[in-house]
């Protein structure tokens, strides 16, 4: 379910934009690196830092929804607050399995 309301990540979305410009900016490394033959442990290592980023921009929007999109669901209770909680529920396990 998408809206156009205010989101939990608002207030970092700064942050979270130069977040994932550095992870973009890696990627980018990766791709050079690949193209110039560099040595695949160098490659793998690039590979993780930039998981690593993504990852750590995974778990922010992950928190602040549960912080702010099902918190607010949750006070006001019904299908709303099921949706909301299935719904990070499902996203939680897409988390884990990749």
């Amino acid at each position: 379910m998408t809206d156009h309301t205010t989101h939990g990540y608002t207030a970092d979305k700064d942050a979270l934009l130069k977040r994932l410009r550095r992870a973009e900016g890696q990627v980018r490394g990766v791709a050079r690196m690949v193209d110039e033959d560099a040595y695949c442990i160098d490659i793998l290592t690039q590979v993780s830092a930039a998981t690593k980023a993504l990852e750590t921009v995974a778990l922010q929007l992950l928190e602040d929804h549960l912080a702010h999109c099902v918190a607010e669901a949750a006070e006001h209770g019904g299908p709303v607050a099921q949706e909301k909680l299935t719904e990070a529920s499902a996203a939680i396990a897409r988390l884990v399995r990749s």
